[in-house]
């Protein structure tokens, strides 16, 4: 059984949206969707983010039967620069699904990451460089047992979130979001909002002003 590609085109973030979508932490992202857009939080990145560090991309999508990184392969392969394969393993930590070489790879290429609900190994390798983003659900020295299967480009559910190529993917140290393009500028524009009432509150908060009153709290009986 061969890996099934569908061949549809990513498009590239443009340099001034990026860079809005990286003023919006995951966190906000996920304030102002009620949390429907953040996975399972034990998929964590495999480095530490340098402080006030986000990355930003559309999603390349890869399914991947247990054991077999054939999907991982292809997917790394049609990638375009600046985008982030999002690999969905069904949660299996028994192979790795990527090592030193596929993200290392990927890194050449200009991938901005990989992000995978599995498991990756060589992880001190991938965890030194702060150039490109690796998130996994565990590590495991196992590699990968099959090549030959899975589907690239395809819709997916990753760590309980519903993803389709394009979607946009925003990566920082509490983790992911992973907002449907079809939703993305309405989400930006919210999550802007979003950003500047919390700055507001904080400057209200440092005149002195309690929480309750900042955050117009009922009274308390």
């Amino acid at each position: 059984m061969a890996t099934k590609i569908n061949r549809v085109n990513i498009a590239p973030l443009s340099a001034a949206t990026a860079e809005r979508w990286r003023s919006v932490p995951v966190t906000i992202l996920s304030d102002v969707t009620a949390g429907r857009v953040v996975p399972d939080p034990r998929i964590r990145p495999l480095q530490p983010f340098s402080p006030g560090r986000r990355v930003v991309g559309p999603a390349v999508t890869a399914w991947c039967e247990r054991g077999d990184f054939g999907a991982m392969l292809h997917a790394l392969d049609i990638a375009p620069a600046r985008s982030i394969v999002v690999a969905d393993a069904g949660g299996c930590l028994q192979t790795a699904y990527a090592g030193e070489i596929l993200c290392g790879y990927a890194r050449a290429k200009g991938i901005a990451g990989l992000i995978v609900n599995g498991a990756m190994r060589d992880i001190d390798t991938i965890a030194a460089w702060d150039d490109f983003c690796a998130f996994a659900l565990g590590n495991t020295a196992r590699g990968p047992l099959s090549k030959e299967r899975g589907a690239v480009n395809v819709p997916i559910v990753f760590g309980g979130v519903s993803v389709q190529p394009g979607d946009i993917v925003v990566a920082d140290n509490d983790g992911l979001a992973i907002v449907p393009l079809a939703e993305a500028s309405d989400v930006l524009e919210a999550g802007l909002q979003r950003v500047s009432a919390e700055a507001a509150w904080q400057a209200e908060l440092g005149k002195g002003r309690s929480l309750v009153d900042v955050f117009a709290v009922p009274e308390a009986i």
